[in-house]
């Protein structure tokens, strides 16, 4: 592993860090619509909850898929 890699790997880990904290302490009000999409199950019934995420988890694969384009494609 590269020392380079190792300083993207850390510089991404507190960039979650920091999206975590910031949608842990409130800010993440505008991210109301996550987890509603269509294509999100849910199912509640006495003793029994399931929630399966699919269409967010969908729309959060192509995000990443597009932004990790973006870095290969500008990268060199």
């Amino acid at each position: 592993m590269t020392p380079q890699l190792g300083k993207i790997l850390v510089l991404i880990g507190l960039g979650v860090v920091l999206l975590g904290a910031f949608l842990w302490l409130g800010g993440g009000s505008w991210l109301s619509w996550f987890g509603r999409l269509p294509g999100d199950v849910r199912v509640e019934r006495p003793g029994f909850r399931l929630y399966a995420p699919f269409g967010s988890m969908l729309l959060l694969s192509l995000l990443l898929s597009l932004i990790m384009w973006l870095v290969r494609r500008f990268e060199s």
